[in-house]
């Protein structure tokens, strides 16, 4: 089998086109390919030590929180499925930017490009975020069902404080989650740069969306680590519902909340503007560069934070490097 064939082009013959395999290779590799991924790892590495969780979660998520609800989202119970459906969208969109949340910015890259008039560029636009979401869909309400039968007994449930030393359980398992999630995407990254196979090379040409479907199911899949306060409200309220249907559709909810910002961002470019597309398609192997680096980036910066720096958090590992306000 040729490289071609494979998805993969060897670093000797980098200019070569090969054969577009999936939504993230396209087979226009850039000559420079090892800068793209030395300064999206640096990039990654950067994120991770400026990153403030606690700006992030309390200044953003929770004014955000408050200010959409009219109280304290913390201090007041959720009372009731329908008032439970509401917080999970609303801590869904305020948990925007969390440091589990920022790898789905990773997904944009595939959805950009293309030409044509303004109503063509959003429908090009709209198309791959349906099937983004269809994945996250189903991941979130499949886990959402587990929790509202099982929940109770799930690491996630315990609030419990951190000890010097140890690992709780909830962030064992966020740690699990999070760090196979950034090594799914920076594998991804790398394939479309095309260092190595395109894991989706046999199965696009049949179901050419299964690549978006599974990037959704990865964001789908936040929810089984995402130890952000707001989420644990919700995560504990639908566990002790103990109705399955419930923890479907909040945690359904949350995860249209983490993406909305998002797609609303993409359909306004879209609509507005069609320089970005036209740029990019003048080069393809400019969609290259920003696949690969939207990937490798939140990819690196997942496994630094939720592995490494996490580790030295807990006092587990001696040092990590941290920017002084973190």
């Amino acid at each position: 089998m040729s490289a071609a064939d494979s998805g993969e082009v060897s670093a000797a013959d980098p200019v070569t086109p090969a054969a577009a395999t999936s939504a993230f290779v396209n087979g226009h590799f850039p000559r420079r390919r090892w800068k793209v991924v030395g300064f999206s790892v640096l990039a990654g590495f950067l994120l991770t030590v400026i990153w403030s969780a606690s700006f992030v979660d309390s200044v953003i998520g929770d004014s955000v929180a408050n200010a959409m609800l009219g109280h304290d989202a913390k201090e007041t119970a959720i009372a009731g499925a329908a008032a439970g459906i509401v917080f999970a969208f609303v801590s869904g969109l305020a948990g925007t930017f969390t440091a589990c949340n920022i790898a789905v910015f990773g997904t944009v890259a595939p959805m950009v490009g293309g030409a044509g008039g303004r109503w063509q560029r959003v429908l090009t636009t709209l198309r791959p975020m349906l099937w983004l979401a269809v994945g996250m869909v189903v991941v979130s309400a499949v886990y959402g069902v587990v929790v509202g039968l099982v929940g109770t007994g799930m690491p996630q449930f315990d609030t419990a404080a951190s000890q010097p030393g140890e690992i709780p359980g909830r962030l064992g398992q966020s740690m699990v989650v999070f760090g196979l999630i950034g090594v799914v995407m920076a594998y991804l990254g790398l394939a479309s740069l095309g260092f190595v196979r395109d894991p989706f090379a046999r199965i696009a040409p049949r179901f050419p969306n299964a690549p978006l479907v599974f990037m959704g199911a990865l964001v789908g899949a936040f929810l089984i680590g995402r130890p952000f306060p707001l989420f644990r409200m919700l995560f504990r309220d639908a566990a002790e519902s103990g109705n399955p249907l419930y923890g479907a559709g909040a945690f359904v909810l949350q995860s249209v909340g983490n993406i909305v910002v998002l797609a609303v961002l993409m359909l306004i470019i879209a609509f507005t503007s069609g320089r970005l597309q036209r740029w990019l398609s003048a080069d393809p192997q400019r969609l290259t560069v920003l696949t690969g680096a939207a990937l490798i980036i939140p990819g690196v910066f997942l496994v630094l934070y939720w592995d490494v720096r996490l580790l030295a958090m807990l006092d587990i590992i001696p040092w990590f490097p941290v920017a002084p306000w973190v």
